[in-house]
C-alpha cells in the first residue's frame, strides 16, 4: 500500500470516529434531559419543600443541556410560593419563569447530595413582604429545625450570576399603613460568590412609590443604580466602590457601607450630586415633564447632598440629613421665549433621633422671578408619621400665560390669567380629623383674573373674569367666581368646608354655594370626545364619592339638548355618590314644570327616581320632544291644548345618563285642558275615524278628561277613559308598549236613534216601559297592531244578536199579552192576517234590519263623505 493510500485510510478512520463521536454527543445532549428530568425536578422541589413551611406550585418544567452547555439548565413555569397561616393563601414569591443552572455532574449524583446552584434568574415575577397588626411577617417560612445545619442543606450555592427581570416588589405594614412599591425591577448581579470577599457587579432599574400612613409621598419615581459593591460575607458588610445612581435624570454618587449586625442593619452612607449645575434640579422631574435637558441654558448652582448614618431596627431608623440648595440660579429652554430667574432654594430633610416620627422638612426659602412677577414660599412639615403638622406661607404673582413660555408644560393650549396669592396656613392632621378648628390657623387670599383655558377637557375656551378665595380658620370662602364659556355664563359664591380633611385625610369635601346664570347651555360644559380613542372605552359617569355639597341655583335660560327652559330655580344636593334635586322649578313648553328626585351612581348601574308636576304644559310639544313622555303616551302628540299632570317615574340610567326606557316604571295622572285632536297626525286615530261612519274624531270632546296611566317593563296600561261625542258614549282603555305596539279596547254606547227609522219604529211599537229599556246599544271594538300600522275590528255580529234577542223577547211577551194579531199587524203595517207569523220569521226580519243599520255605522266611509268632512 502506498504512503498516499495509507494517509487517506487513516484520515477516513479519523473522520468516522469524529462523526460517531459528534453523533454520540448530540444524542447525549438531546436525550439526557428526558432521561434525568424527573430526577432533577424532584431534587429541586424536594430540596425547597424540606426547608420551607409554605406551599410550592408550578405548571411545567423544562431541562436542557444545550442552552448553557456544559451546564444543566432547568426552567420552571408559573412558579409560586404561597404562605400558610396567619397569611393563608398570600403570594410570597411568584415568577412566570424561574431558571437555574447546575453542574452536569448533578445528573449522576445521589439524590440526597446537595444541588450546586451556579446561576439563577426570574422573569415576570412578584415579591410581597407583609407585616400584620401583630407585627408578624409573611416571609418567615423557613422550617425551624435545630438539627439542620449548612452541611445538610439541600442546596449548595456556587452562584456567580443572578438576574431579575420585570419583577414587582411590595412591602406593606398593616399597623403603620406604610407601603413601599418597587415596580418593573430589572436587576443583574455577577461575582465570585465562592470567595469570602469579592466584588459584586450590579445593574438595577425600578420605579419607586412610597406611602407613609396611607399618604402617597413618592409616586412612580424612576430609580437606577450601576454599582460595584465589595461583599464581605464573613462580616455581612456591603461597601460602595465604583457607582452611579439616578433619581429620574438626577445623577448621584454614593460612598460608605451597609452592614448586617445580628437582627439590625448598620448604615454609614454619604451621597451628593457629581456636579453643582442647576440642570440637576430639572433632572429631578420625571422625564416626560422636564423636556429636553440638552436644549437648556442654566446658571447658578443646585446641590443635593447628605448622609444616612445609624441603625435600622424594629424601633429605629438611621438618622439622616439631606440638604437641597440653590442660590441666584436661572434656566431657559432654547425653544421657549422666556426664562425663570433669581431662583433660590433652601430646604432640609432631617432626622436626628432615629425615630421615624421625628422626621421633619424645612423649606426655608423658595423664590423665583418671571419677567417682573416674583413668587416666594416658605414653611415646614413635622411629625410626618404620627400627627403631621404643616406651616406654610406663600406670596406673589404669577402670569399664567408665562408658564408655557418658560417651561414645556403638558398643555396643548396656552393658559392665560393673573394669579395673586398672599396666604398663611398652619394646622395638624389630628385637628382636622377631630374638627378642632381652634388649632387650624388660615389667613390670606388668592385671586385669579382674566383666566383662559382651552383643552380637550372642555368643549369651548373657558374664561374666568375674576375669582377670589379667602382662607379662614374653619372654611375657605369663595367670594366670587364669574366665568363664561361658549354661550354660557355663571356666577358662583359660597364656602368650602373641610378642605384640608379632603386633601390630606381622604375625607368628604363639604360646601354650600349659590349659582346664578343668565344663559346656561349644558353642552358648553361637556367635552366633545366623540372621535377620541378614550371615548370608545369611556367608563360610565360616576358622581364623586368625596362630594357633600349643596348648590342653590337660579338661571334665566337653560338649554339641554333640544329643550329650552326658562326661569329655572332649585336646590341641588350632591352627597353619597348621588344628586338630590329639591324643589326644582322651570318654565317650559308654555307652562311650568316642578320636580323632586334623585340620581344615584353608587351601584354598578346608575338609577334615578323623579316626581314631576306639570302645569299648563303644551301637550303636543312636551310629549313629542321628551323621549320618555313620547314613549309613555305617543298618542298625546296629536292633541293640541294644555295638560296638568303628575308623574312618578324611576328606573335605570344608560352610560350617558339618559333613562333606559326598558327599565322605567311608575304612573302618570293627567287632566286635559281645552284639548283638540289633530287626527291626521296619527294613523291609529285616522283609521278609527275612517271605520266609524258617525264619528268625526277631531270633534271628540276631551276637555276636562282625566287620564291615568301606569307603566313597567316597557308596557303602558291605560285605565279606561270615558269620552263624549255628541250623545254617543265612548270608553277607551288598554295597553301599548315602548316598541310602538298597542292593544286598545273601545266601547261605543250607540243611541238607538242612530239605528235608522225602521229599527226605531220597531222599538216605538213596544210598550213605553219596554221601549225605555232600549236607549242605546253597546258595540265593542279593538284597535291593535302598532301606531304606525294599526288594525280595527268590532263585534257587530254580537251586538246585532244581543239587540235582536232583546227585541224578540219583548215582542214575545207582547204577543202573549196582546195576542197574535197585534204582532202580525206590527210587522206588516196593516190589518192582521189570518195566518200567524212564526217567531222565527219575526227574528229573521228584525235581524236583517238591525244588522244592515249597524253595518252602515261601522264600515269604511265613502269618498264623498270624506270630502264633505
Amino acid at each position: 500500500m502506498t504512503t498516499e493510500k495509507k494517509k487517506k485510510s487513516k484520515l477516513k478512520k479519523i473522520l468516522q470516529y469524529s462523526f460517531f463521536t459528534v453523533l454520540f454527543l448530540l444524542i447525549f445532549l438531546v436525550s439526557t434531559p428526558f432521561i434525568f428530568k424527573d430526577k432533577i425536578v424532584k431534587m429541586v422541589v424536594d430540596g425547597i419543600n424540606k426547608n420551607i413551611n409554605a406551599t410550592l406550585t408550578y405548571s411545567d418544567t423544562d431541562i436542557s443541556l444545550i442552552k448553557n452547555f456544559p451546564k444543566v439548565s432547568l426552567e420552571i413555569s408559573d412558579f409560586a410560593i404561597t404562605t400558610k397561616e396567619p397569611f393563608l393563601g398570600d403570594t410570597l414569591f411568584a415568577a412566570e419563569k424561574l431558571m437555574g443552572t447546575f453542574k452536569i455532574t448533578t445528573l449522576f449524583q445521589n439524590e440526597n447530595k446537595p444541588i450546586e446552584i451556579q446561576s439563577i434568574a426570574a422573569e415576570n415575577g412578584q415579591i410581597n413582604i407583609l407585616f400584620n397588626k401583630e407585627n408578624l411577617g409573611n416571609y418567615d417560612i423557613a422550617l425551624k429545625n435545630e438539627e439542620t445545619n449548612a452541611e445538610q442543606s439541600s442546596f449548595s450555592m456556587d452562584i456567580n450570576q443572578y438576574t431579575v427581570n420585570n419583577t414587582r416588589f411590595t412591602y406593606f405594614d398593616e399597623s403603620s399603613k406604610n407601603k413601599v412599591i418597587l415596580d418593573s425591577i430589572y436587576h443583574t448581579g455577577s461575582g465570585n460568590f465562592a470567595e469570602d470577599i469579592f466584588n459584586l457587579d450590579t445593574k438595577s432599574t425600578t420605579n419607586l412609590s412610597l406611602f407613609i400612613n396611607d399618604v402617597n409621598y413618592v409616586n412612580d419615581v424612576n430609580v437606577s443604580l450601576d454599582a460595584v459593591l465589595e461583599i464581605d460575607l464573613k462580616n455581612s458588610k456591603y461597601t460602595f466602590k465604583e457607582n452611579k445612581g439616578f433619581i429620574n435624570q438626577l445623577a448621584l454618587g454614593f460612598d460608605g457601607f451597609v452592614q448586617l449586625v445580628d437582627e439590625t442593619q448598620l448604615y454609614d452612607i454619604t451621597f451628593k450630586t457629581p456636579t453643582s449645575d442647576f440642570k440637576n434640579f430639572l433632572a429631578l422631574l420625571p422625564k416626560q415633564y422636564s423636556g429636553n435637558l440638552n436644549g437648556i441654558k442654566t446658571s447658578g448652582n443646585f446641590d443635593l447632598n447628605g448622609f444616612v448614618k445609624g441603625t435600622l431596627s424594629e424601633t429605629t431608623i438611621p438618622g439622616f440629613d439631606i440638604t437641597i440648595a440653590s442660590k441666584n440660579a436661572m434656566f431657559k429652554y432654547d425653544a421657549l421665549p422666556k426664562s425663570v430667574e433669581k431662583i433660590t432654594i433652601d430646604a432640609k430633610i432631617i432626622n436626628q433621633t432615629g425615630f421615624v416620627k421625628d422626621t421633619y422638612v424645612h423649606l426655608n426659602n423658595l423664590t423665583f422671578k418671571i419677567d417682573q412677577d416674583v413668587f416666594a414660599a416658605n414653611g415646614s412639615f413635622a411629625n410626618i408619621t404620627t400627627n403631621p403638622s404643616v406651616n406654610l406661607a406663600a406670596k406673589g404673582t404669577i402670569n399664567l400665560a408665562n408658564i408655557g413660555k418658560v417651561y414645556p408644560a403638558p398643555f396643548k393650549k396656552q393658559l392665560e390669567g393673573i394669579l395673586k396669592a398672599d396666604i398663611v396656613t398652619q394646622f395638624d392632621m389630628d385637628a382636622i380629623e377631630k374638627g378642632n378648628y381652634e388649632r387650624i390657623n388660615n389667613a390670606g387670599k388668592i385671586t385669579v383674573s382674566n383666566f383662559k383655558y382651552e383643552g380637550a377637557a372642555v368643549a369651548n375656551p373657558f374664561f374666568i373674569d375674576k375669582t377670589s378665595v379667602t382662607f379662614n380658620t374653619k372654611s375657605i370662602q369663595l367670594n366670587e367666581f364669574n366665568a363664561k364659556t361658549g354661550k354660557s355664563d355663571i356666577a358662583i359664591n359660597g364656602k368650602l368646608d373641610n378642605f384640608y380633611g379632603f386633601i390630606f385625610k381622604d375625607q368628604v369635601l363639604k360646601g354650600n354655594f349659590n349659582l346664578i346664570s343668565d344663559n346656561f347651555v349644558v353642552a358648553d360644559f361637556l367635552a366633545d370626545t366623540e372621535n377620541t380613542t378614550e371615548n370608545k372605552q369611556e367608563a360610565p359617569l360616576k358622581i364623586p364619592a368625596f362630594l357633600d355639597c349643596t348648590l342653590n341655583a337660579t338661571a334665566k335660560n337653560v338649554t339641554y339638548d333640544n329643550l329650552k327652559l326658562t326661569n329655572v330655580s332649585g336646590i341641588v344636593v350632591i352627597k353619597d355618590e348621588a344628586v338630590n334635586l329639591q324643589n326644582i322649578k322651570s318654565d317650559i313648553f308654555g307652562g311650568k314644570i316642578g320636580f323632586n328626585g334623585n340620581v344615584s351612581t353608587k351601584e354598578k348601574t346608575s338609577k334615578f327616581a323623579m316626581d314631576l308636576n306639570l302645569q299648563q304644559l303644551n301637550i303636543a310639544e312636551s310629549f313629542s320632544k321628551l323621549d320618555m313622555l313620547k314613549s309613555i303616551a305617543p298618542i298625546a302628540k296629536t292633541i293640541e291644548g294644555k295638560i296638568n299632570s303628575t308623574i312618578k317615574v324611576s328606573g335605570n340610567l344608560n352610560e350617558d345618563m339618559t333613562p333606559n326606557l326598558k327599565t322605567i316604571s311608575g304612573d302618570l295622572f293627567g287632566k286635559l285642558l281645552s284639548p283638540k285632536l289633530n287626527a291626521s297626525n296619527s294613523k291609529a286615530l285616522s283609521l278609527l275615524g275612517d271605520k266609524v261612519s258617525f264619528l268625526d274624531v277631531s270633534k271628540l270632546n276631551l276637555d276636562g278628561i282625566n287620564a291615568f296611566l301606569s307603566f313597567e317593563n316597557g308596557q303602558v296600561t291605560v285605565k279606561p277613559i270615558p269620552l263624549k261625542y255628541s250623545d254617543v258614549g265612548i270608553e277607551i282603555g288598554g295597553k301599548h308598549a315602548f316598541d310602538n305596539t298597542m292593544n286598545y279596547n273601545i266601547v261605543f254606547d250607540v243611541p238607538v236613534k242612530y239605528l235608522g227609522t225602521e229599527v226605531t219604529n220597531l222599538i216605538s211599537k213596544l210598550s213605553p216601559k219596554d221601549a225605555n229599556q232600549i236607549k242605546s246599544i253597546p258595540v265593542k271594538a279593538n284597535l291593535a297592531g302598532s301606531f304606525s300600522n294599526p288594525s280595527f275590528t268590532s263585534d257587530l255580529k254580537q251586538a246585532t244578536t244581543n239587540l235582536i234577542n232583546t227585541l224578540v223577547a219583548q215582542q214575545k211577551q207582547q204577543l202573549i199579552d196582546q195576542g197574535k194579531d197585534k204582532l202580525t199587524n206590527l210587522i206588516n203595517g196593516g190589518d192582521a192576517k189570518k195566518d200567524t207569523t212564526k217567531t222565527t220569521d219575526l227574528k229573521e226580519t228584525v235581524n236583517k234590519k238591525v244588522k244592515n243599520t249597524l253595518q252602515n255605522l261601522f264600515k269604511k266611509k265613502k269618498d264623498t263623505a270624506k270630502k264633505g268632512n
